[in-house]
């Protein structure tokens, strides 16, 4: 009840912020002119307002994008506001393996440092299809392109983070949408069968899928030593271009559901809280909702789960 009451009425939280928080409230007199960060589906909605904070707290922003038409706008979006904004734009098709791998080292031909690593991007209630590698496009993009993403990039935080001393964060955004899934959490043993198959349990799927990532890697990186945190973030529900499949449910559910729809510069408040605020050094592990940490699902906070999603993803990628 505190929860929703909170939500409805935007009442701060402990972080001193919440549901009607905006990204430049919760980044306001932070200096993150020493960060690089990656932002994947950076080219549009909570991505872009994402991209375009950092860079307004001087953070390099690489963006990485599917469609380069619209990269090249929210470039231009963002130095239109600010001229000294630092951003690139890269490809990237989260959906496919070789382009995950092609934007990597496009990356690291740049020669950059890496802190920050934002995994946006993502499908919503997309009608039964595969991939060009053959696994069910919500799972695809939302998680396994994510979680090849950041395996490939690993070394790279690692390195800056040793090298610079300051903490590198991994943030994975998830949704409220992970407790509606399939009856087993995920469907280990028929995760591409048309058979079966809901939309809107697939992408519930896909977005455990993203907490589980965060908080197995989280788990291995403090047993490695390693100076990163991973959280996974849920942004609040915001009319983006992320429903194109659903805009005509979306548009009926918000006419009696109104008091709890964000606007795009709150939506993107969380992400940027986890990604940038110093009273969030070390945390490391845990799911953001309103700019404050809140526990998930069941399915989500079972540490088995998200081992063997962790073996289970590493099949696909390897």
């Amino acid at each position: 009840m505190v929860g929703i009451i909170s939500l409805v009425t935007g009442w701060p939280g402990p972080s001193g912020f919440g549901s009607a928080s905006t990204a430049e409230q919760v980044t306001q007199g932070i200096d993150a002119s020493n960060l690089t960060a990656i932002i994947t589906g950076g080219a549009s909605g909570i991505g872009l307002e994402t991209a375009r904070v950092l860079a307004l707290r001087n953070a390099h922003v690489i963006i990485g994008a599917r469609n380069m038409e619209s990269a090249k706008e929210a470039k231009q979006v963002i130095l239109r506001e600010n001229e000294s904004a630092r951003v690139d734009i890269l490809k990237l098709d989260l959906c496919s393996m070789n382009s995950v791998r092609t934007f990597v080292n496009n990356f690291i031909a740049l020669a950059l440092p890496l802190n920050i690593l934002i995994n946006n991007a993502g499908v919503m209630f997309c009608p039964y299809q595969k991939t060009e590698d053959g696994i069910e496009m919500q799972f695809a993009t939302n998680h396994l392109g994510h979680f090849l993403l950041t395996n490939l990039l690993l070394d790279k935080m690692k390195q800056t983070a040793k090298e610079t001393g300051i903490e590198g964060r991994i943030i994975n955004l998830s949704s409220i949408a992970h407790v509606y899934t399939y009856e087993e959490g995920i469907r280990f043993d028929n995760i591409n069968e048309e058979d079966g198959y809901s939309d809107k349990k697939a992408y519930g799927q896909s977005k455990l899928a993203n907490i589980l990532h965060a908080k197995e890697l989280s788990r291995r990186l403090q047993e490695e030593g390693a100076n990163i945190t991973a959280n996974a973030v849920h942004p609040g529900v915001i009319m983006t271009p992320l429903m194109r499949h659903s805009s005509l449910l979306m548009n009926f559910l918000k006419i009696f559901t109104f008091f709890i729809w964000k606007n795009i510069p709150q939506g993107a408040a969380t992400t940027c809280l986890v990604a940038l605020h110093p009273s969030l050094k070390g945390v490391s592990g845990k799911y953001f909702l309103d700019c404050n940490e809140y526990q998930p699902s069941a399915h989500a906070s079972n540490e088995l789960l998200g081992r063997k999603l962790w073996d289970f993803s590493n099949k696909f990628i390897n």
